[in-house]
């Protein structure tokens, strides 16, 4: 599953700017140094869009394809936003069989995003991930801790208007 980068414009604050350098002055010397500033930038913008990334390779005075390759190949890094309520849709095998890609093509219909997306006023972002480990309740979604199983899509609808009135 390809990640996508995030269509919602980069919105960092200097004090964020200045975290993050300091961030990575204490790791410039270190080798792999790249593994653990991203997780750092990571908590302090709660995602890594091309900007932090690029920072951070001129920072570290490595090649930016290089913190791209393993910002979009670890599963716990996001390169786009996430929302107040971030929808997770489990993929897994026993989900997908009992109908899961169709609860989240409900979902991004209902919350008019894709997977991997953030509405634009940022209440909801929408991931599709792997096994959650509860297969026995398939079809899963997650919303923050909110875990519901068994689901169809008719119930979609009511689920998310729980969130918006909240």
């Amino acid at each position: 599953m390809q990640k996508k980068i995030s269509s919602i414009p980069f919105q960092g604050t200097p004090e964020q700017e200045a975290q993050l350098k300091e961030v990575i002055a204490r790791h410039k010397d270190d080798p792999g140094a790249v593994m653990p500033v991203l997780q750092e930038a990571q908590d302090i913008y709660g995602y890594l869009p091309i900007e932090v990334q690029t920072m951070i390779a001129e920072g570290l005075s490595v090649p930016v394809d290089e913190v791209y390759g393993v910002s979009t190949f670890y599963s716990q890094f996001a390169l786009s936003p996430k929302g107040k309520y971030n929808v997770s849709v489990c993929l897994g095998t026993a989900c997908y069989v009992k109908g899961s890609g169709d609860v989240l093509n409900k979902l991004s219909e209902e919350l008019g995003i894709e997977a991997e997306e953030c509405t634009n006023d940022g209440q909801f972002s929408l991931t599709a991930c792997r096994c959650i480990g509860a297969c026995g309740l398939a079809p899963v979604i997650t919303i923050n801790d909110d875990v519901y199983g068994r689901l169809t899509t008719d119930q979609i609808p009511a689920i998310i208007a729980k969130y918006k009135e909240a």
